[in-house]
């Protein structure tokens, strides 16, 4: 009983620590930020030769800009990022739902009066009208948009933070396997979300949700922490393992931005949430320290989207890297 009871205390302990290395990115942002621009300053000395020889190198090349000074900061980066996602993408979302949307309800009711019939009718063709064209005209162009935007700034706001705790990155893989290695991520990320969705519609309703929380959780713990674990070499076999030995600092890391952005039925609300917090977040699985031996027992929610993945993978991209993936896989995934 008191091993029963020590091990649940463990497991809390852990998620307890988890959430709390999550949203704890809000303030560590802002000492990340502060000790690059100090070693930025340390690096460069103000002495009166250098500042000779940067006035004579700007009246000989005026347009040339060092590429350490035209760097912009890891929290102009996320401010950026912020505008974009919130107040331009989920603002204008936001706007069409909460006031265009009822503006145009009210005048339909407005004009047939006590017709409530007609006037539920009208309404319930012109919202799907103007959905469908609000949809297709400005949410999915701005959404395709955001994607490749907020790849690139991501990435960028990882290896940003990465620098200031450990230096530069250490990728000692070929193209070809750094190639493989994404698109195979990809696809199990893409394939557990659909695992997700289905285990929510387990008939017993609370223990759906539960399991679609906690499966939630894990492929938000897997996003922020894999820009740290890639540029610090692990393969994507060694990244799942990981978390799924430690799963309950990760389901504790994971659960504040997997509940946010569940609080609304509107998948494209969601995901401007996703969007606008996951930077601070990637500060924060950067300088975590995950709680490690929490459990005894590894929870192997990955094991069954690799297995469908390293079909899918071989029959679509061929058996060019089939090899080198298999010799790199654990035990419990190859099975």
């Amino acid at each position: 009983m008191l091993f029963i009871l020590t091990g649940l205390l463990g497991i809390i302990y852990a998620i307890l620590c988890g959430t709390y290395d999550s949203v704890r990115g809000m303030t560590a942002l802002f000492h990340v930020d502060r000790e690059l621009n100090k070693r930025k300053k340390q690096s460069s000395p103000n002495t009166t030769i250098r500042r000779r020889e940067s006035d004579i190198s700007r009246e000989s090349t005026p347009t040339k800009i060092s590429k350490q000074e035209d760097e912009p900061a890891l929290m102009t980066l996320i401010l950026k990022l912020s505008v974009f996602n919130g107040g331009i993408f989920l603002m204008s979302v936001l706007l069409f739902e909460f006031l265009i949307l009822p503006l145009i309800n009210i005048m339909i009711v407005s004009t047939f009066g006590e017709d409530i019939m007609m006037s539920n009718k009208y309404w319930e063709l012109t919202k799907t009208l103007l959905t469908i064209f609000y949809q297709t005209t400005w949410v999915l162009p701005l959404l395709l948009l955001s994607k490749i935007v907020n790849c690139l700034w991501f990435q960028d706001i990882a290896d940003k933070a990465y620098k200031y705790s450990r230096g530069r990155p250490l990728i000692n893989q070929s193209i070809s396997r750094i190639v493989a290695d994404s698109i195979f991520s990809i696809l199990v990320q893409v394939l557990f979300l659909l695992q997700a969705t289905i285990v929510e519609l387990i008939p017993l309703y609370i223990v759906g949700k539960i399991l679609g929380l906690v499966h939630m959780c894990l492929l938000y713990s897997l996003y922020t922490f894999e820009y740290k674990w890639f540029n610090m070499g692990w393969e994507l076999h060694r990244r799942l393992s990981f978390i799924e030995t430690n799963w309950p600092y990760f389901i504790g890391f994971g659960l504040p931005l997997a509940f946010v952005t569940q609080m609304s039925s509107s998948w494209v609300i969601n995901g401007c949430i996703f969007a606008l917090l996951f930077p601070w977040f990637i500060v924060s699985g950067n300088e975590a320290n995950p709680v490690t031996n929490s459990s005894q027992y590894p929870l192997h929610l990955f094991s069954p989207v690799i297995a469908l993945s390293n079909a899918l993978f071989n029959k679509t991209i061929g058996t060019r890297f089939q090899k080198r993936k298999v010799n790199n896989t654990p035990t419990h995934v190859r099975r």
